[in-house]
């Protein structure tokens, strides 16, 4: 399927095909939109890749413009996506060079567009477009807002959605999925391809990621997807350990017991801690994070944790995890920031202070341990309370069972409509009925009546103007006699 030097690499570099991947290969070359669910770390991104960089590297996808665009839901994502591209792309340059084909083998750039990338930056991005850009669901929607941000999508050959169970339930999905959708007024028709561990059901979610297309007689065809299970079971030991009470005086006031409970878990995971080399501890809030890695920390007598959450600034959150990638860090204390796959190295063990919110969040923070082909992730859940401790009980029976709940996207939700609306016709200006037509390709929106769309319509265009709701100012024109609307 492959370029047979890049076919030689791969085979030197790795023992051999995933599941996942010798599903999958076969139907992205074919061209199919394509749906991969799969374990951690069992090489999901690379599958989706390897497939461009052949075409490529073949020179079947030229021009300028962009050739692919990946989407994630974090932004620290996209900067190890990015990193961790350039790596086998400098690895193939060598290779070829090695086997006296260095010429063939053509400079393949990489971006990231985010809210972190300076000004500067994304004005180099617009003059010299990369071949692969990497961005989030609102970096991809600002983009489509201006002209020199469509101009540089217009040539776009493959979509990318990675951890997309983390986007499908939401209304950052709807937006993100109507942004996809739009990328095709551009570029006409591109290759999808879906990544995810934790989806159920798969072809639900296929089909909310291939949307529909407009047949010649304006008929909406739904996109045929295939949807790729790897039968690849990711070994997990998952364990739950008590907190040993300390044994106090019967004099003692609450609050001082309550102390001595947090003093006894910090106590036991100091030990944990220092049994590994690096260790994951997760914990539910913000709050919880930042209060166990401070007892963590008085515990040891030094610094063994830092704590990793979304309030801290980027710069923080990136010297966190490049001082546990470099051995530097013993353990580091997190919130859901780190669930997804942020590339901060092997992590030995996790640790789950207090049960998750659900079972696709455990598996998804488990499988942060050994994240490898073929290893095994090695886990301790840790309760806070009596209450807690059933949770974790019926949590790690479901662990067990791999028993994900359900995913419901979201179901025309009018809010993101009428900011899909305005956006669409502050580009230009859309004849009503193409307009629904349309929106309608949207999978969230394929069921939306035409009463609901006119009626949104109409309050973007002032209906309700006279009340005292300055966010009901007119912000449509609609033309009622030549049937169209533009943005004011």
């Amino acid at each position: 399927m492959f370029h047979p030097l890049i076919n030689r690499w791969f085979q030197e570099k790795y023992s051999g095909m995933t599941d996942a991947q010798a599903q999958a290969w076969p139907l992205i070359a074919e061209s199919r939109h394509v749906l991969v669910v799969a374990p951690t770390g069992s090489g999901k991104t690379l599958t989706a890749f390897l497939g461009a960089i052949d075409n490529l590297v073949r020179g079947t996808w030229s021009g300028p413009g962009v050739k692919v665009l990946y989407v994630s839901p974090l932004k620290a994502l996209n900067n190890d996506i990015r990193r961790n591209l350039l790596a086998p792309l400098a690895e193939l340059r060598t290779f070829f060079g090695q086997n006296g084909q260095e010429g063939q083998f053509p400079p393949i750039s990489v971006q990231t567009r985010s809210g972190d990338t300076s000004s500067e930056e994304r004005r180099r991005l617009v003059h010299s477009p990369p071949d692969i850009l990497v961005t989030t669901p609102e970096s991809l929607n600002i983009m489509l807002c201006s002209r020199s941000g469509r101009g540089m999508l217009g040539s776009i050959r493959l979509v990318i959605l990675d951890e997309i169970h983390a986007l499908v339930a939401s209304k950052r999905g709807t937006h993100l999925i109507s942004a996809v959708e739009r990328l095709t007024l551009l570029s006409g028709e591109f290759q999808r391809i879906g990544l995810s561990a934790t989806v159920k059901p798969a072809r639900l979610v296929a089909e909310w990621m291939g949307g529909y297309s407009c047949s010649r007689a304006g008929e909406l065809v739904p996109r045929p997807v295939a949807v790729v299970e790897s039968t690849d079971e990711r070994r997990i030991q998952l364990d739950i350990i008590s907190v040993r009470p300390p044994e106090l005086p019967p004099d003692t006031e609450p609050g001082e017991s309550r102390d001595a409970w947090w003093e006894s878990l910090a106590n036991q995971l100091v030990t944990i801690i220092r049994q590994h080399r690096s260790t994951l501890v997760f914990a539910n809030s913000r709050r919880l994070t930042e209060k166990v890695c401070r007892y963590i920390n008085d515990s040891a007598g030094e610094i063994l944790a830092y704590s990793h959450h979304g309030s801290l600034s980027k710069e923080v959150r990136m010297d966190v995890e490049q001082r546990l990638k470099d051995g530097e860090l013993r353990a580091i204390v997190a919130t859901s920031s780190l669930e997804l796959g942020i590339d901060i190295g092997s992590v030995e063990k996790v640790i789950l202070v207090q049960s998750p919110f659900s079972v696709a969040s455990t598996l998804q923070r488990i499988g942060r341990a050994n994240h490898r082909v073929g290893a095994t992730s090695f886990a301790e859940l840790i309760p806070l309370h009596g209450l807690d401790l059933v949770y974790c009980t019926v949590l790690a029976e479901q662990v067990r069972d791999r028993r994900i709940e359900t995913l419901h996207p979201v179901a025309s939700p009018l809010d993101v409509l009428a900011q899909i609306i305005l956006s669409l016709t502050a580009a230009e200006e859309w004849p009503v009925e193409r307009l629904y037509q349309f929106i309608r390709t949207i999978h969230p929106y394929h069921e939306l009546s035409r009463r609901f769309f006119d009626l949104t319509i109409e309050m973007l265009s002032g209906r309700y103007s006279d009340l005292p709701v300055r966010e009901l100012r007119p912000r449509l024109e609609a033309d009622v006699i030549a049937g169209t609307v533009k943005a004011r």
